[in-house]
């Protein structure tokens, strides 16, 4: 049997529905300053059409694409609760490019994904104008992305983020790990705080101890110390490239010293890191001491004060060190690469 037709009393918009088409336009057209800071020249066509178009840089004879993907997690529900929008777009972009950046990837353009329930233009500019941020300072080029306004699917002033890096890598310089060997130097690049991973446990922690965010935390709150944008590596790291052979990276993120590093390593070598090589920031004491947060937990959910892990000939290590001091980079040596024993870990935290 076939439905009746039933008319609406009064003509219906998509507006009706929820859906501001003005409102996305009105984005748009904020959002185009902010990328136009980012462009490179390869750039052929971006922000506003149904595809960006870029060329690969003429000095790459062989040139790899390296392509990542990731989000920002719980740490937009911070965001929400301390209604601070203009940096976790660097979070964004950097969960990326840090990423394809370890197997030696000159990032090339970003796009977004930003989804909410109705749109507010100036929260959305707010997160864009950070995401063109992040790219500013990696190098690359926001030439796209999407906004889209879904009434019913998001709770009311949230949001959600995602976002994709493409970056290029000479093929005959791609870093594989293949050639890390026992003898080697682990170095560590300093976090800016918990990045963007672990904040399901730091809400709980927050949740536990009733902490309040707005709560002094040695010289600012502790709610600003917990949405410290992550790090961008790219300019430093892409810079010694050029200086010296890395042989290995890692990005610390979800699982922690222990469960990244161990991606880059041969089956038959490990990382012995020094526990007291370097010394945890005070927000990860916080956490440790307010969730009563076991070592090896703190090891496998946080960067514990450790954003990227770069493996280099030992006797290459201090002068890597020492550019990358230069370059603004608080550096240590964690330890060294030594032979993997059967059924050991292929991370050992050690003192």
């Amino acid at each position: 049997m076939t439905a009746p037709i039933v008319t609406a009393p009064t003509s219906l918009s998509y507006r009706d529905a929820g859906v501001d088409i003005d409102a996305g336009d009105s984005l748009v057209e904020r959002i185009k300053p902010h990328a136009r800071r980012t462009m490179r020249p390869e750039v052929l066509a971006g922000i506003g059409g149904f595809g960006a178009l870029m060329e690969l840089p003429k000095k790459y004879k062989e040139p790899v694409l390296i392509a990542g993907t990731d989000g920002v997690g719980t740490k937009l529900k911070l965001a929400f609760e301390m209604n601070k929008h203009d940096t976790i777009g660097q979070d964004l972009v950097a969960m990326s490019v840090n990423d394809i950046l370890v197997q030696g990837a000159e990032p090339l353009f970003f796009l977004d994904y930003f989804a909410c329930g109705h749109l507010d233009v100036d929260v959305g500019e707010q997160v864009v104008a950070g995401i063109a941020r992040g790219c500013e300072l990696s190098g690359c080029a926001l030439i796209g992305g999407e906004t889209a306004e879904m009434p019913g699917m998001y709770p009311a002033g949230e949001y959600d983020l995602a976002g994709f890096a493409v970056g290029v890598a000479e093929k005959s310089r791609i870093i594989t790990g293949r050639d890390i060997k026992p003898g080697d130097a682990v170095l560590g690049l300093a976090s800016s705080g918990p990045h963007s991973n672990g904040y399901s446990l730091v809400r709980k922690i927050v949740e536990v101890t009733g902490a309040d965010l707005a709560s002094d935390f040695h010289g600012r709150t502790l709610g600003a110390a917990l949405l410290e944008p992550t790090r961008l590596y790219v300019k430093p790291m892409l810079a010694l490239m050029q200086e010296t052979t890395v042989k290995g990276m890692a990005h610390i993120t979800g699982g922690g010293i222990t469960g990244n590093v161990p991606r880059v390593l041969p089956d038959d070598c490990t990382a012995v890191i020094r526990a007291d090589s370097w010394v945890w920031p005070a927000v990860f004491q916080w956490l440790q001491a307010g969730g009563n947060v076991a070592l090896a937990e703190m090891h496998r959910t946080f960067n514990c004060g450790i954003g990227m892990v770069v493996i280099v000939d030992a006797a290459d290590a201090e002068a890597a060190m020492r550019f990358l001091a230069k370059q603004g980079e608080t550096v240590y040596r964690l330890g060294e690469i030594q032979r993997r024993e059967a059924g050991q870990e292929q991370t050992v935290i050690v003192g």
